[in-house]
């Protein structure tokens, strides 16, 4: 009998995926409701405008997610720049840092993360 292949991340549709994320994740979110506000207040917190734009923490979390493998990140941050109005040279520049620091692996991610950026339009990022 042949076994079905696993879907790869290549396969992944990235506006899909943050949906189904964001659906796998609601039942969480209530029977833990105090530890999932407290990851959102965190969350909110460090993106909040500062002495860095919101744009860039969101490049360093790009930069983070890409180098960390997750493709999760990938989709809800790369969503996020282009809700952002990050231009494709900003991008680019920020997975060149990415890869850098993560070595190969990044590049892989990299990969995705350019897939993840051209699934996400900026109108309907928003």
């Amino acid at each position: 009998m042949i076994q079905p292949q696993a879907p790869t991340m290549t396969d992944a549709t990235y506006p899909v995926l943050t949906q189904q994320i964001t659906r796998s994740l609601a039942p969480f979110r209530h029977s833990q409701k105090a530890t999932m506000q407290g990851f959102s207040a965190m969350a909110q917190a460090s993106m909040a405008e500062g002495a860095l734009s919101e744009k860039h923490k969101e490049l360093i979390a790009s930069a983070i997610a890409v180098s960390q493998r997750c493709a999760g990140c990938i989709g809800f941050h790369i969503k996020a720049l282009r809700r952002l109005g990050t231009t494709r040279a900003e991008f680019e520049e920020m997975l060149g840092v990415a890869v850098y620091m993560g070595g190969g692996p990044a590049l892989m991610y990299a990969a995705e993360a350019l897939q993840a950026w051209d699934q996400f339009e900026p109108a309907a990022a928003t």
